[in-house]
């Protein structure tokens, strides 16, 4: 493991039981965490190149593992939290369980991890967004270079608290993914805030000619632009007339590739079968 400090907390965390703390390890090696009733881990979802296969980052997800509340998500979790405190500290459990799942893995060599920011997140936190997960990864010797924060799609009179909240993750050192709904909106926020990346949903590509030239402008601008809820053959299908289009790789993220999973080396291993899938 190239990371000694994380290497000797999970050696720390591997006497500890259940009881004892928030966060203990099971007997795989994977951090789990506890909010009220539920015991969470981490699943992992690729984002690829959609013709070669190529892994180009992972995005973390929260994952039950207990049998009562099996496949319950972070949003559902969020969304039930009954004061802006819990949700504030199931998003950073959240972040921290993501962090040590991924880096504690070889297989996460050079990649990103994308970790989602709730909408309840945006207006919860007073002030110095990031400030508290920053500290939690220089405190574990994780790379906060290789982190990348997605913001929620916000309505049009919130675009202040996108500002807001943008400028004060940059200022703790992370780069930022932005969840829109449609080209116009991405193009409304490409120079304002200037975004490591772009997701747009991949089933919601009419104009094909618009989503291309938008690609292309990224593209000039050092802007990835991430095709999420990658499910249908027929957005595979549309995504790749986009990408002869242009000329340019695209990356995709969705069921129809990879689901999330704890092990980031089944998603290298599938690299080949998701290749000839494209």
């Amino acid at each position: 493991m190239p990371f000694p400090v994380l290497k000797n907390y999970l050696a720390r965390l591997s006497h500890v039981t259940q009881a004892g703390t928030s966060v203990w390890l099971d007997e795989e090696g994977r951090a789990l965490g506890r909010f009220f009733n539920c015991t969470m881990t981490s699943g992992f979802q690729p984002l690829r190149e959609i013709n070669s296969g190529k892994l180009v980052a992972f995005e973390g997800l929260a994952r039950s593992v207990s049998k009562a509340d099996e496949g319950l998500s972070l949003w559902r979790l969020l969304d039930h939290a009954a004061s802006d405190d819990e949700s504030v500290e199931l998003d950073r459990l959240c972040r921290m369980l993501h962090a040590i799942n991924f880096f504690r893995q070889p297989e996460a060599e050079e990649s990103d991890l994308y970790l989602n920011v709730h909408d309840r997140l945006l207006s919860a936190v007073s002030s110095n967004h990031g400030h508290a997960f920053q500290r939690i990864l220089d405190a574990l010797g994780l790379p906060i270079e290789r982190i990348v924060l997605q913001l929620p799609t916000v309505t049009p009179n919130q675009g202040w608290l996108l500002n807001y909240v943008a400028d004060n993750y940059r200022r703790n050192g992370f780069r930022l993914a932005i969840n829109v709904t449609s080209v116009n909106e991405a193009i409304g926020l490409l120079e304002r805030l200037h975004p490591h990346t772009f997701k747009l949903d991949a089933g919601n590509l009419s104009d094909e000619s618009a989503v291309a030239n938008f690609v292309t402008l990224c593209h000039a601008a050092d802007i990835r632009v991430v095709f999420k809820r990658l499910e249908t053959p027929g957005a595979l299908q549309t995504l790749q007339r986009i990408g002869a289009a242009t000329g340019l790789p695209i990356v995709g993220q969705g069921y129809l590739f990879d689901k999330p999973l704890s092990s980031l080396a089944h998603a290298r291993l599938a690299t080949v079968a998701v290749a000839v899938a494209a």
